[in-house]
């Protein structure tokens, strides 16, 4: 019997969360269509794996069995795929490098070029993921490493290194009164509108809005974007604002968007990210270390999160 992966996913989610609003919630998938997969996997299975109550959802004994095997059997395929990717991509000598928007910003080409001399004949193929997947495809295996955005859902998993720190800026209508302003306190801007990335995204999305710094106030989103053209033409569009990167002023012009900075928001990091698995891959040691070497003046304390284990950068 062939099983999606996709349905175990769901399963471990409402099993783990006992509630299927919350597990809908967590998944990012309406409750409907939560509980029609559910019942799908007891069909496939001919078993009952949930009893339902106003409580929320209980396993039964057949479920507990499922539950105690599931996470397993979903890491060590998700281990499975990784490194059958990685084989591929060693093969042909490519590291698969993912990213989201302006990658490392000014220091990207640098850090090609640095492991280009580390590693003659191989190649960097960079990968734009839209702003749906925080980890540009490193999370599912897609990509070897990535230079991403901090903080982001599944960082404490995965290995990272702080390489830029910088202010969030905010881009604004160029018709706005408030671009008026040499600088905005980001007070002024908590009732306009704002334009947020995907809901699946999960708390990336919260941190570029900002939500645990409002006091409180609650966020009205005026547009969703998946990717720099969607939010670009939100913004001059006038459905609303949003906070960025201070490098995004340097990448991003377009008529009819203003940027300005932000005081009384906290700063962006970009990270150069791995899964632990890669501590091994000579390749992904040398990207760290091509990273590494141009960390910038401003950049983090190395000992954020969980960061450098498995490479050497002497």
């Amino acid at each position: 019997m062939d099983i999606d992966t996709r349905l175990l996913r769901y399963f471990t989610a409402v099993a783990e969360e006992a509630h299927l609003t919350r597990a809908a919630e967590r998944l990012f998938i309406s409750q409907p269509a939560l509980t029609k997969q559910i019942k799908q996997l007891e069909a496939q299975l001919g078993v009952e794996l949930f009893t339902r109550s106003r409580a929320g959802m209980a396993l039964t004994e057949a479920g507990r069995a499922l539950a105690e095997r599931v996470p397993g059997v979903l890491e060590e395929w998700d281990r499975t795929l990784r490194e059958t990717r990685g084989a591929s991509s060693r093969a042909s000598h490519v590291l698969r490098v993912g990213f989201v928007a302006s990658a490392a910003n000014e220091c990207t080409q640098e850090i090609i070029g640095s492991f280009a001399r580390r590693r003659p004949g191989w190649r960097v193929e960079m990968r734009q993921a839209d702003w749906s997947d925080p980890t540009a495809g490193l999370a599912d295996g897609q990509v070897d490493t990535a230079l991403l955005r901090l903080p982001f859902p599944g960082q404490d998993k995965l290995r990272v290194e702080v390489l830029i720190t910088e202010p969030r800026w905010v881009a604004i209508p160029a018709s706005h009164p408030l671009a008026e302003q040499a600088e905005i306190p980001f007070r002024e801007l908590w009732d306009e509108p704002f334009i947020a990335t995907p809901p699946e995204s999960g708390w990336w999305r919260d941190y570029w809005l900002a939500t645990d710094e409002r006091d409180g106030r609650p966020v009205t989103i005026g547009a969703i974007a998946r990717n720099p053209d969607e939010w670009l033409t939100a913004i001059a569009n006038g459905y609303g604002v949003s906070l960025t990167p201070e490098a995004t002023a340097r990448f991003y012009q377009r008529p009819g968007v203003t940027y300005r900075p932000v005081t009384g928001v906290s700063p962006s990091q970009v990270g150069v990210a791995w899964a632990p698995a890669g501590d091994d891959d000579k390749a992904v040691r040398d990207f760290v270390l091509a990273c590494l070497r141009h960390r910038t003046s401003t950049a983090a304390d190395p000992g954020h999160g969980d960061t450098g284990r498995g490479v050497d950068a002497g």
